[in-house]
């Protein structure tokens, strides 16, 4: 019985063990820190979606955002894919973006275009959320 006993005690106590040791083996959960350049754009889709639902409701438009003009010199994740297609495209972008600022006439077209570099930027970068940016076109 006593014999029964202690190799009961001895299996729980190499069962306490090990549990003990695979808590110590889990490692540091690390949170997923944006770079400035993947906050900056997601506060511009923010920004035109504002900006797209004040034109499909005939809504002043307001003033261009400034901070638009940070795109060029925002920290991007990878600093490599800040080269010139990527300066070319960012100032593409900008103007299409002011020309929605300036043309009441063509307001809608203008805006859609903005999107169209978007895209087109995101297509041959960094495969982006295309999905998510088409559904800034206005129909």
């Amino acid at each position: 019985m006593k014999k029964t006993l202690i190799l009961c005690c001895a299996f729980l106590m190499s069962f306490c063990n090990k549990k003990e040791t695979v808590v110590q083996k889990k490692k540091h959960f690390e949170m997923y820190k944006m770079s400035e350049m993947a906050l900056l754009m997601e506060q511009m889709y923010v920004e035109n979606t504002r900006l797209k639902q004040r034109i499909v409701n005939n809504e002043p438009i307001g003033e261009f955002p400034a901070f638009f003009e940070k795109m060029p010199h925002a920290q991007m994740t990878d600093a490599n894919e800040n080269d010139i297609f990527f300066k070319e495209n960012t100032k593409k972008f900008i103007d299409a973006q002011k020309l929605i600022y300036k043309g009441a006439d063509h307001t809608k077209k203008n805006f859609n275009s903005m999107v169209n570099s978007c895209i087109t930027c995101h297509e041959l970068k960094c495969g982006g959320p295309i999905v998510k940016i088409k559904k800034l076109y206005i129909n």
